[in-house]
């Protein structure tokens, strides 16, 4: 396996680490388990650099969505390396992402979710534990379909409660425990 290859498996076991151990997990997300067994969550690792090139990878990432029925492929975690140093670079680019969902033939048909490793909610400390609920090892644009997304909304009692739980567990845990569900923050 080249190093290339090797870098690429890695980042992909670290984000399916982070993806079970605590978006399913601790539940951060309580529609992330039924696709994750049923294996339609696809991992995708861009190694792009220049920022034209990620856009023209994401937008080939969700034509693949667009064209693969979506009890195969449900949702796509597009892994973005070249975005890691910088939080604000990268929000920068999330911003074009989703202008880009706007002026495509699938505006309302996939929106974008980000998850950055120094995330940090507009109005909130960046030591806030409740950051973690959307830090991940790697930067990801995480595509998903908007029917999906409008009926896991239908679906669940209190779609608004959970933001506010996940805030809740994540301030209530110990920073050792916090410690021991992101273990990447310490590289």
């Amino acid at each position: 396996m080249s190093d290339v290859a090797a870098g690429k498996a890695q980042i992909v076991a670290e984000v399916s680490d982070w993806l079970d151990s605590v978006v399913i997990a601790q539940q951060l997300c309580p529609f992330a388990a039924r696709p994750r067994q049923q294996g339609s969550i696809r991992i995708a690792v861009a190694d792009e650099q220049d920022p034209q090139a990620l856009l023209e990878r994401c937008y080939a990432e969700l034509m693949k969505l667009a064209d693969t029925d979506p009890g195969t492929l449900e949702t796509s975690l597009l892994v973005v390396p070249a975005l890691q140093e910088s939080f604000d670079d990268y929000w920068e680019f999330v911003g074009i992402v989703e202008d880009l969902l706007e002026s495509s033939p699938w505006r309302g048909q996939f929106q974008v979710a980000s998850f950055h490793p120094e995330y940090c909610f507009e109005g909130c400390e960046a030591s806030d534990p409740a950051n973690y609920s959307n830090r991940a090892p790697w930067p990801i644009l995480h595509l998903l379909r908007e029917d999906s997304v409008a009926a896991a909304v239908a679906s669940h009692p209190d779609i608004h409660g959970i933001p506010e739980r996940n805030m809740a567990l994540l301030r209530e845990m110990s920073a050792e425990a916090l410690a021991g569900l992101f273990p990447w923050r310490n590289r």
